[in-house]
């Protein structure tokens, strides 16, 4: 069997901020460190950090008064920061910086008087904590469809901002189904989408054109991870998501003398590596790496945690 690993995979420079300002956090702290939600999406990332004394919850008010509560990479609402702020949470934000750029974006169209339209899936908690940092009207749309139902203040003022995690193109869909209802409509260009999430479809496309079947290692609920899978779908190749590399189906190798295998924006290379062993029982493989970007993207950490980190 013939394996072809995309490039680029997994961790993206938010995913990496992100866990090294928990890790960072525990080396600053004594534990238990409190995480709101997931800092990233990866069940095998939040269980190696619970192992080092993160604790993770659901809602700020889980944590105890006066602790240190981490917000993770998705961001959060402003309500969300009130809380803690009434709580007296020692907070630290690990909001990935583009997906706080897509908040500034929203609020600079708010306070210009413009109805804000967010391009995202309901319940994410990165779209949930956007459309709680934009103050004013703010709708959001899913799909073409979501666009015809919508009902703004003035069409002559409509702004749009888009989830940073989302298929380009279902997004550019989207946009321009805005742009036919809305022709005076202001929003970023897709490549404002994240570079991480452009740079993997884009690789995932590229490889469909090499292989029998795409592989995708990444979490149930990795909004990335599941665009990759349908970037390999829309591309005619059978595509599965695979969040437990022991556990894949054998059924989906039948035939597959070429496999292309990527991982999700949260996804550790570990659990790659451990696809790739798990392809062992079924075959002797020929593994190469296909010619892609290579991110060099960085994004610094708090001042206060930058020594921490290195230490």
């Amino acid at each position: 069997m013939r394996v072809i690993l995309a490039q680029p995979r997994g961790f993206c420079a938010g995913v990496d901020r992100a866990i090294a300002i928990a890790e960072g956090a525990l080396k600053l702290y004594e534990p238990p460190v409190y995480v709101r939600h997931e800092i990233v999406h990866n069940r095998r990332v939040v269980e190696n950090l619970k192992a080092k004394g993160v604790k993770f919850v659901e809602e700020i008010e889980q944590i105890p008064d006066g602790a240190i509560a981490v917000f993770s990479a998705h961001g959060v609402s402003k309500g969300v920061e009130n809380n803690a702020s009434i709580r007296n949470l020692q907070t630290i934000d690990a909001t990935c910086p583009l997906v706080s750029k897509v908040h500034k974006q929203g609020q600079r169209y708010a306070d210009k008087g413009y109805d804000v339209i967010l391009i995202g899936h309901e319940n994410h908690p990165e779209v949930e904590g956007t459309l709680g940092q934009i103050p004013g009207p703010v709708f959001l749309v899913s799909d073409v469809e979501d666009v015809e139902a919508l009902e703004v203040r003035d069409p002559e003022k409509v702004a749009y901002v888009t989830q940073t995690t989302l298929s380009v193109d279902d997004t550019q869909n989207v946009i321009r189904a805005l742009r036919k209802r809305f022709p005076n409509i202001v929003g970023p260009d897709t490549k404002d989408i994240c570079y991480a999430t452009q740079n993997r479809q884009a690789a995932v496309r590229a490889l469909a054109a090499q292989v029998d079947l795409i592989l995708v290692v990444g979490a149930q609920n990795s909004s990335n991870s599941n665009r990759l899978c349908e970037v390999g779908n829309d591309s005619g190749v059978p595509s599965y998501l695979v969040e437990d590399p022991s556990k894949i189906d054998p059924v989906w190798l039948q035939g597959g003398e070429t496999v292309g295998i990527t991982a999700g924006a949260s996804t550790p290379e570990e659990l790659v590596e451990e696809l790739i062993d798990k392809l062992r029982e079924y075959a002797d493989l020929e593994i190469s790496t296909m010619e892609g970007v290579v991110e060099n993207v960085h994004f610094s950490l708090p001042v206060f945690l930058d020594k921490v980190a290195e230490a």
